[in-house]
């Protein structure tokens, strides 16, 4: 018994050390994360991904890094594991969201889809979630949706108000829905440069 309560604390430390190693990983991979350096993040989050399988904040910023670096199917299976953990966290939602979309020529109609309905989980978790009304503001103005787009860019809007991509795309989808609600209006000279 002496010998057992004697290792108890040696173990404790050890499992401490180890906490503050996957967060020292994670802290130093989402630091490189923002400063744009996703394939130099990837090494270390995995590992602490390896080190902590459970660890959502590795998780979310693992998957980040994947998608940054082009490897949007990598991160799939990573943010599906991390809403299975926390459910309730709009980060891991956007971010496989994103993830789902992948990048032409492989996004899918099912990755569409799927990514709609997790950009949709963010929002209900939080309306003013980051980039995700912009998003969704994309998929739909790329399916013909002017109406559904435009009210995601006045959503992305309105949680980001310096948010200048917004602006421009619901403007231009604005002039356009009014085109094509007055085919016989004239355009002025900007819309006829565009073309």
């Amino acid at each position: 018994m002496g010998e057992e309560s004697a290792n108890r604390p040696e173990r404790r430390r050890s499992a401490e050390e180890l906490r503050r190693h996957i967060a020292e990983l994670v802290n130093r991979g989402a630091g490189l994360l923002q400063a744009g350096l996703p394939s130099q993040a990837i090494p270390l989050l995995e590992r602490a991904l390896e080190l902590d399988p459970d660890n959502v904040s590795a998780a979310i910023n693992l998957g980040g890094a994947y998608i940054l670096a082009g490897e949007h199917r990598r991160a799939v299976p990573i943010l599906e594991r991390a809403c299975e953990l926390e459910p309730d966290n709009p980060m891991v939602w956007t971010n496989l969201g994103a993830a789902y979309l992948d990048r032409p020529p492989f996004m899918t109609a099912e990755g569409e889809r799927k990514a709609i309905a997790a950009f949709e989980r963010a929002l209900e978790l939080n309306p003013a979630a980051p980039h995700v009304s912009y998003n969704l503001g994309l998929i739909y103005k790329d399916r013909g949706d002017l109406e559904t787009a435009i009210e995601h860019f006045t959503n992305a809007i309105y949680a980001n108000p310096l948010d200048r991509d917004a602006r421009y795309w619901r403007e231009r989808l604005q002039e356009e829905l009014r085109r094509r609600q007055n085919p016989d209006q004239p355009r002025t000279s900007e819309e006829g440069a565009e073309e």
